[in-house]
């Protein structure tokens, strides 16, 4: 089940909104004779792939299959796993942890158990959990897992007075983040951070694939020539906005693709709250678009009202050893003004990353 958890994760960043999963055989005699993991969205499943590889059909007969999460039982992109499961001459299949969706949940290893094999589950239940924590969060809650990254200094400032932010952190911490950035489905800034910045959001410094791109822009007064709206990846970029007539979200598609300004992304219209988008709402129209984890690169003002509506599942906050002594705070305003008041973390850990210092932490 190890090798089976380590090969899904090779998966990550290409396989969303899927889950992550691998799959090993041993044969009767105890030999590893077959593996596989789920590569891309929409291709064959792991125990498909781990089936395939096997060399000598033959040595399926008694042979038991371990795979991290519960065998699909219903149509998708794919047909059902546990049918062919069910179907081929297993003695034994081992999952790590039950398939949670209400089209699954338990019907998968019910089909493969009535076709006379041993089910087992739970076996390395934590860590499959573990692995797939981004998703198994975006079945549960309807949202998308949240982790916001802030690069501060010491005595925490995100920007200088005149507003240079460029570069408070170090090489490797920045190379590390555009790793992140591959492996999330969503990449989010506020319209302050698209003005003032103008970020491309796109993966450049690792390899890995180039994520969608988020930017909360309320009034929907964004100039088009930002790289967001204009360079090769636009079709990725999103707009969140409460400005329902400027969006023209009641146009027809087809109609928009002859206007001058035409912008070939996504543009999502959620709630006014508070004078701003209603951030709660945003995320479950981000869920239902399929982005079930979200990286926010945002500046102090989304930072800050991401966390006061509890919406950061994570935070990833780079600590570089310099001093500003004045300038924008990475968070400021959350309203708590006793220290009973304070938000803890449920868990964190210190890590170096180059020159800074990195604390991860789960709220």
């Amino acid at each position: 089940m190890q090798r089976a958890l380590s090969l899904a994760g090779k998966g990550e960043g290409f396989v969303s909104p899927n889950p992550l999963v691998g799959c090993v055989i041993v044969s009767a005699d105890g030999d590893l004779i077959g593996e596989g993991f789920h590569e891309r969205f929409g291709k064959e499943h792991a125990e498909v792939n781990a089936i395939n590889s096997v060399a000598d059909r033959s040595k399926l007969k008694g042979a038991t299959l371990y795979v991290t999460l519960e065998p699909c039982a219903h149509h998708g992109k794919t047909p059902p796993c546990a049918d062919l499961i069910a179907d081929l001459p297993f003695a034994r299949v081992v999952a790590a942890m039950k398939d949670p969706t209400e089209k699954v949940s338990g019907k998968g290893l019910e089909k493969i158990k009535a076709s006379g094999k041993q089910t087992d589950v739970g076996v390395l239940k934590s860590e499959a959990g573990r692995l797939n924590e981004k998703w198994l969060h975006y079945i549960e809650l309807g949202r998308p897992f949240i982790t916001l990254k802030i690069a501060q200094t010491a005595d925490g400032y995100i920007a200088a007075p005149n507003g240079e932010s460029k570069w408070i952190s170090c090489k490797e911490s920045r190379a590390l983040v555009h790793l992140w950035r591959s492996r999330y489905d969503a990449v989010m800034v506020g319209r302050t951070t698209a003005l003032h910045d103008n970020p491309s959001l796109t993966v450049r410094l690792a390899e890995g694939r180039q994520p969608r791109r988020v930017v909360i822009d309320g009034p929907f007064e964004l100039p088009k020539n930002l790289n967001l709206f204009s360079d090769q990846f636009e079709e990725k970029t999103i707009v969140i906005t409460h400005n329902r007539e400027k969006s023209d979200a009641d146009v027809d598609p087809m109609l928009k693709m002859f206007q001058s300004n035409y912008f070939r992304g996504e543009v999502l219209v959620a709630d006014k709250l508070e004078g701003h988008v209603n951030l709660k709402q945003a995320m479950r129209l981000l869920a239902e678009n399929g982005i079930t984890s979200l990286l926010v690169e945002g500046g102090q003002q989304l930072s800050t009202a991401l966390i006061k509506k509890g919406l950061v599942d994570r935070l990833q906050l780079f600590i570089a050893p310099k001093l500003l002594g004045g300038g924008t705070k990475s968070v400021f305003g959350l309203g708590k003004n006793r220290m009973e008041d304070v938000i803890p973390f449920k868990s964190f850990e210190w890590s170096q990353s180059g020159t800074d210092m990195l604390l991860t932490a789960d709220l």
